[in-house]
């Protein structure tokens, strides 16, 4: 089955989500018409038109980089509904009045193409009652397509289909969602608030009853509910206020209604004290005041008991902090349940009221566990979801714990089903496959083809990946090989930080690919991030004793490194996500190509801690400013390149490094981070198929003393403007120096040699400065620059 083939999309609805939706679809190189009401007759756009404007200011940003809003196209009902006869993909993202919907349908369809997907991002209205107020023949094109918010950033979409909606359009439109936007997709049931939604918003209004109930204070719930149990820092009452308390009740209200039935539906509301506070305008974030106020410097809580704000004091228990040393989930609830403390009680019953809820509406909501658990952990950011920890802590007792609680006043006399306590059934997981109780089996994952492109997808419960065979191993990185033809590299160190042993490693896994292998991959799996850089701790240590000899050989075997990787016999490939950064940028930038998610931030950030990029990173720079001279004056790209240094400008997606220079136009990017692998692999693959020879290290003119002068002026400038340090602008002249290629003559030919030894000299010169080592300091202590 193809994936969706998308070259024009639609938005219907210009408010937050729906902009931020077609600023995503923009993202990814999709030209996006966004509709809305006509204004005046001056300014018939003006409501779209002001809606892609606010994208440049919403945090955290929707646009990948600036050029991308240039996608985006206002348009308005009255005037531009001819343009929708081009579109393939039309989404309809106007607020949730159901016959607002189906009166815009009504209005739009006769403009659509007999080939157009069309969905509604409602997030709870029935799809089946949506799906009336459109034509027949394009009954069968329309789904639900929910997005959570924000929507470049959250990985969760949901697809809701009706009862007669095309199988074969659910599965184009899953491939696009996945490939495309790089979302994790989850075909949802058309009941309300369909899985996302329902199970998180139970689990948060389960919180603040068992919260109120034993009179938990807002700070102290969020203490319990965020990390500690492997949840967001925003926990419960953060999250409240970043969401909104207003459009929170809203969803709260959809649920009262909606569920009347449900055994739970007494505990859908909110407390009379968060009902009062919206009532006031105190609404979240948005309004500067919620659950959480910030005054002058001090975040302040608010209290439910005295009606005003206080400062946060939030303790845990001994007994909690005894519970959560242990790694075990059935111990910790054995614990939990068993407890006199009022802390390990609370986080007990919202535990075991989720599990209970969770499998009294599985058959209702969802195909599979598999499907709660990912909605939970890529809708909500929870580590593991609730299937998933309940049979980590031994399905039956905690069944059993639940059927012999019912008639505790706090639980629900709601039975489980059958399936859950049956002395057969082990868990929700069995061999990598997910239980339906549909059809009261386990189920492997979807088969549609676009998850081959996921070697390691996002693992459940009982699930293995394939490890590949071990070629070499070191305590830095480890060499390894799914088909014996492209060597996979994956750095072993914290944050793939780059120091001693990862350098080592990596030469030798350069050496036996090329004795062995037909391509290098280098790709993480451990961390979230590519590389944070170098290894700032080992240099913290040899300052420490002096050791300025060993800081020269590790950054020569650095430089080492580099070149070995650019000039390898054969293709080497870097794949690309999160953090990009300084050392982790370098190597990056030397390897034949680059595959980058388009979630990476790629940026050489030395001079926050006090140096520069001398890993190859300004001698690159500099080859690149020769390189597109070609099309413009040389001080052009060398002036820019040189504030891109100075300011440690760190791109704001992978499209925007490209902008940056650090990666080639010719470097793919996927808008999935876990179609990484299997493309850089068959990067590394086709490069080799088709004869590749390694580039020859040629020549470049360097700007010299000429270009060192433009550069002091704008040092000057920026000190006397207060926008660097007086440090800063000796940090600055040492770059200008390098990038450069020092005090020639403009227009010299140099050669990479030459200005790698600028690097290292320039490196070790700024190492001996008391304000770079207190930066070195200050950063591993903080983890922020420090401006001396």
């Amino acid at each position: 089955m193809k994936s969706l083939l998308v070259r024009k999309a639609a938005v219907l609805g210009a408010g937050v989500m729906g902009a931020q939706i077609a600023a995503h679809l923009a993202n990814q190189g999709i030209q996006t018409i966004l509709f809305d009401l006509a204004g005046d007759t001056n300014q018939p756009n003006a409501i779209s038109e002001n809606a892609i404007k606010s994208l440049e200011k919403l945090k955290p940003p929707p646009l990948g980089a600036a050029t991308v809003i240039q996608r985006i196209i206002p348009a308005n009902y009255d005037h531009h509904l001819e343009l929708l006869k081009q579109c393939d993909l039309v989404i309809e993202a106007i607020s949730e009045r159901m016959d607002w919907k189906k009166n815009l349908y009504k209005k739009i369809s006769p403009y659509l193409n007999d080939k157009v997907v069309l969905a509604s991002n409602t997030s709870g209205l029935s799809i089946e009652q949506l799906k009336d107020g459109l034509p027949k023949v394009l009954q069968n094109q329309f789904c639900g397509i929910h997005f959570f918010n924000p929507p470049r950033y959250m990985k969760l979409v949901e697809i809701i289909p009706h009862s007669s909606t095309s199988q074969d359009i659910i599965s184009q439109l899953e491939s696009f969602l996945v490939s495309r936007l790089g979302k994790g997709v989850i075909i949802a049931k058309d009941t309300p608030n369909f899985i996302g939604n329902r199970v998180g918003v139970f689990s948060l209004l389960s919180v603040l009853y068992h919260a109120e109930s034993l009179n938990i204070s807002p700070d102290l719930v969020d203490a319990l509910t965020g990390p500690l149990i492997g949840r967001p820092k925003s926990a419960t009452f953060r999250t409240m206020d970043v969401v909104g308390l207003d459009t929170l009740a809203h969803v709260v209200t959809t649920m009262s209604t909606q569920l009347e039935a449900d055994p739970w539906s007494n505990r859908f509301k909110l407390p009379n004290w968060v009902q009062s506070l919206i009532e006031k305008g105190a609404l979240g974030q948005k309004a500067k005041a919620g659950i959480y106020k910030k005054e002058k410097d001090e975040i302040r809580v608010f209290d439910a008991h005295d009606k005003q704000y206080r400062k946060i004091h939030a303790e845990l228990s001994q007994a909690v902090k005894d519970c959560f040393k242990e790694k075990s989930w059935e111990t910790r609830f054995s614990m939990m349940s068993t407890s006199n403390d009022k802390q390990l009680q609370f986080l007990w019953r919202t535990f075991r009221d989720l599990f209970h809820y969770c499998a009294y509406h599985l058959k209702e909501i969802a195909n599979t566990a598999r499907d709660v658990d990912l909605a939970m952990r890529w809708g909500y950011g929870w580590e593991q979801g609730p299937f998933e920890i309940w049979q980590s802590a031994n399905w039956h007792k905690i069944a059993n714990q639940i059927s012999a609680e019912k008639q505790d006043k706090e639980a629900i006399e709601a039975i489980l089903p059958a399936w859950a306590t049956k002395a057969t059934f082990t868990g929700a997981y069995h061999q990598g496959q997910s239980y339906d109780p549909h059809s009261d089996q386990y189920e492997p994952r979807s088969d549609n083809p676009v998850y081959q492109r996921q070697i390691f997808p996002d693992r459940v419960l009982t699930e293995k990946h394939m490890d590949g065979d071990t070629l070499y191993e070191n305590e830095g990185v480890r060499l390894w090989t799914r088909d014996k033809e492209i060597g996979i590299l994956s750095f072993k160190s914290k944050k793939n930080c780059i120091g001693d042993e990862v350098l080592i490693g990596t030469q030798e896994a350069i050496l036996r690919a090329e004795k062995d292998l037909k391509g290098l991959v280098i790709w993480q799996n451990k961390e979230a991030d590519f590389s944070v850089g170098a290894n700032l701790v080992q240099v913290k240590e040899a300052l420490e004793v002096g050791r300025y000899d060993k800081l020269e050989h590790a950054v020569t075997e650095f430089q080492k490194t580099a070149m070995m990787l650019r000039y390898a016999s054969i293709p080497t490939v870097c794949a690309l996500k999160g953090l990009v950064l300084g050392g982790g940028c370098e190597i990056a930038m030397h390897a034949t190509r680059r595959v980058a998610a388009f979630e990476s931030y790629v940026g050489l950030v030395e001079v926050s801690v006090g140096l520069l990029p001398a890993g190859g990173g300004t001698k690159e720079l500099a080859r690149k400013a020769y390189q597109i001279s070609r099309y413009c004056r040389l001080d052009q790209p060398v002036g820019k390149f040189f504030e891109q240094i100075v300011k440690a400008q760190v791109s704001a997606s992978a499209n925007e490094a490209k902008q940056l220079c650090y990666l080639e136009e010719s470097d793919f990017i996927c808008a999935n981070e876990n179609e990484l692998l299997f493309v850089a692999l068959e990067v590394a693959k086709n490069l080799a198929s088709i004869g590749y020879a390694p580039p020859v290290s040629e020549p470049f003119a360097v700007l010299g003393k000429a270009g060192i002068a433009n550069m002091q002026t704008m040092l000057v400038n920026l000190r006397e403007g207060e926008f660097i340090t007086d440090y800063e602008y000796l940090i600055g002249q040492q770059i200008a120096k390098v990038l450069c290629g020092s005090t020639v003559e403009s227009g010299s030919i140099v050669n990479e040699d030459w200005m790698l030894k600028l690097e290292r000299d320039a490196l070790l010169e700024l190492l001996h400065h008391d304000e770079t080592q207190e930066r070195i300091k200050h950063m591993l202590k903080t983890g922020k620059p420090l401006r001396n």
